[in-house]
């Protein structure tokens, strides 16, 4: 494999990029001279088996419906036995229009309007968002914040359920903390939904995401095989390569009647995929895309390390320490200022355009979140102007 150039800068600007072209509207930071560093995805371009094999569907030339997903379906199984040591039969797969997709129709498949599904906030807004629109009641249990990492706080969040709740949904690794779950973490998960008799929706769709040296990620389904029953795991390649714009994904379940009634909510809403997008996923999940995703991780790392020492030294600023995913979740409490104030640095002077922490729900509201996945000189110049932005406290 050609070692991929993750320095090259790609210009986006123009293509119907909602990373670039939306920031303006969005954050009011424009594109001609502004960092986009809000929407998860990356300025990378994908393997080149991904691209071979885009080419290869448009030198064909014809682009009806697709038939046939057995290499889709073994490329996935694959992956997790090569990736994650889960084996895994391909009849367990369902695929959806991607993870925000999946959970939808898992809220349709296993709750019912005014039910309760549980969240760990602050944690990935769009669950919110879908749980809102499909009228069930969001129950947000709070992460506790020690030694500058998340953790689960069961001793809390026992006395908080109301009786309605019939689903948790658990981010891992967590977004936007970075947070890989350890195995124990994810046992006491299965033992909460268990207690509680809630299905367990785990979207994992960072878990090839983990930085150099932090802990392995794992499957809820490796550590606890019993909870098979209760669980529904969302899989996608969309983040890991970058390609996010073939809204794809997988809801992986074992059992049988979890998985039917899945497909049932699927299929009454008349959800169907697109062929280019199983081919770029049959392509990505491959030896070469293997090695693609290792190489990329070393190049995040690098950059997380250059955007953790710059912003760490600014005073009041705290990046949390990123174990998985690409993206930094800081903490500007330290600066004793109002979350609009030290949005409005970043937004005006640094001209950065980064989530802002209160649409990931309760303990976002000290919080930006930065996208590190972009060419290196990106990053530092991002680190710059952060540090020019809140020069007079140093």
């Amino acid at each position: 494999m050609t070692a991929p150039d993750f320095d090259r800068i790609i210009d986006r600007r123009g293509t119907r990029c909602s990373k670039w072209d939306d920031m303006q509207a969005a954050y009011g930071v424009s594109p001609e001279d502004g960092l986009a560093m809000w929407v998860a995805d990356m300025d990378f371009a994908p393997p080149a088996a991904v691209q071979e094999a885009v080419q290869a569907a448009v030198s064909h030339g014809v682009y009806g419906y697709p038939g046939a997903n057995a290499p889709y379906l073994q490329a996935i199984r694959w992956w997790m036995a090569a990736r994650h040591d889960w084996q895994i039969d391909t009849d367990w797969i369902t695929t959806c229009a991607g993870l925000v997709n999946g959970v939808a129709m898992a809220l349709d498949a296993y709750t019912r309007p005014g039910d309760g599904v549980i969240v760990m906030s602050p944690v990935y807004h769009a669950f919110a968002r879908v749980i809102r629109a499909a009228d069930r009641d969001l129950v947000e249990l709070p992460l506790a914040l020690q030694d500058d990492q998340y953790r689960m706080d069961w001793s809390a969040w026992e006395g908080m359920l109301k009786g309605h709740e019939r689903l948790l949904i658990l981010c891992s690794p967590h977004n936007p903390g970075g947070r890989v779950w350890s195995p124990e973490d994810l046992a006491e998960v299965a033992g909460f939904c268990r207690r509680h008799d809630l299905i367990l929706v785990s979207d994992d769709i960072h878990c090839d995401l983990v930085m150099p040296g932090a802990p392995r990620h794992r499957m809820v389904a490796t550590v606890v095989p019993d909870i098979a029953d209760r669980l529904v795991t969302l899989t996608s390649a969309t983040k890991t390569f970058n390609i996010a714009g073939a809204h794809l994904g997988n809801a992986i379940i074992a059992d049988p009647d979890l998985r039917a009634r899945f497909r049932h909510a699927l299929a009454a809403r008349g959800v169907s995929v697109g062929m280019l997008g199983m081919d770029m996923v049959a392509a990505a999940y491959s030896p070469e895309g293997a090695a693609w995703v290792d190489a990329l991780m070393t190049y995040l790392d690098g950059n997380r390390r250059i955007f953790d020492a710059g912003v760490n030294a600014i005073p009041g600023l705290r990046s949390m320490p990123l174990q998985a995913t690409y993206l930094s979740w800081v903490d500007f409490s330290g600066t004793g200022m109002t979350q609009a104030d030290f949005t409005a640095r970043v937004e005006g002077p640094a001209r950065i355009a980064a989530n802002h922490g209160p649409t990931f729900g309760t303990g976002g509201a000290d919080f930006l979140r930065f996208n590190i996945a972009t060419p290196r000189a990106r990053i530092t110049e991002a680190v710059a102007r952060l540090q020019s932005a809140f020069a007079d406290l140093q």
